[in-house]
């Protein structure tokens, strides 16, 4: 078992594990925890009642928060001529073709986002081994394989966020930083939360959302009653 911080250790002991936090309730808590030295990101992480074995149930898709994430995203997109040109001019940080699947399927992987036009992807694709297991991997559910790409690159560098369920059945995702007005966290845990409960699967019983939680990078895990 990995060695709890004693800053980490000390907030356990504010947070009472068996109790269900009101949104409002559980910013305020998370903001009166000792903070690190640096602006500290705030994650939510649902566990869901699904089958991870079965796709029909996979839940994967993009969302861009109220709010914003506190951060600007590394976007790299594939694609060739005018598009190409259209990426770079909508802010993209790395633009190119088989060039860039070579780079990519070497090992670089300094970037948040990789977008790809539909053509690309009969390149792209061979990408999976290497993209997948990061959760990077351009897919059009998750509206990063599209021909809009000013649109696209514009929204991921503005801070527009990509889920997916783990194999566990978990969906996390980044809303904000320490930093943020509480107003703001709560709009945009809302936000997610609310976009979540929302992509049931027709497939899927019982109860959809079992647990919810929202920490930031160094804080223990705060219970939400939604």
């Amino acid at each position: 078992m990995a060695k709890r911080s004693k800053r980490y250790l000390e907030s356990r002991k504010v947070v009472d594990s068996e109790k269900k936090y009101g949104i409002h309730e559980a910013v305020k808590l998370l903001k009166l925890l000792k903070p690190a030295k640096f602006n500290e990101s705030v994650e939510v992480a649902m566990k869901l009642g699904i089958d991870p074995k079965q796709s029909d149930q996979l839940i994967r898709g993009s969302i861009s928060l109220p709010k914003g994430i506190g951060k600007s995203l590394k976007v790299i997109v594939f694609a060739t001529g005018e598009k190409a040109a259209l990426a770079k001019k909508a802010g993209a940080d790395e633009v190119g073709a088989e060039d860039l699947v070579k780079k990519v399927e070497s090992g670089w992987a300094d970037f948040d986002v990789a977008i790809s036009t539909s053509d690309m992807m009969r390149l792209v694709g061979k990408l999976g081994r290497v993209l997948g297991p990061q959760g990077k991997m351009p897919s059009p559910k998750s509206g990063t394989v599209t021909d809009d790409i000013e649109t696209a690159v514009k929204e991921f560098k503005a801070g527009k966020i990509e889920y997916r369920t783990d194999a566990g059945g978990n969906v996390q995702a980044l809303v904000g930083k320490l930093s943020f007005s509480d107003a703001d966290l709560e709009d945009n845990i809302n936000t997610f939360v609310k976009h979540i409960m929302n992509s049931r699967p027709s497939s899927a019983k019982g109860e959809f959302v079992e647990k919810v939680s929202v920490s930031s990078t160094m804080s223990p895990g705060i219970m939400l009653q939604v």
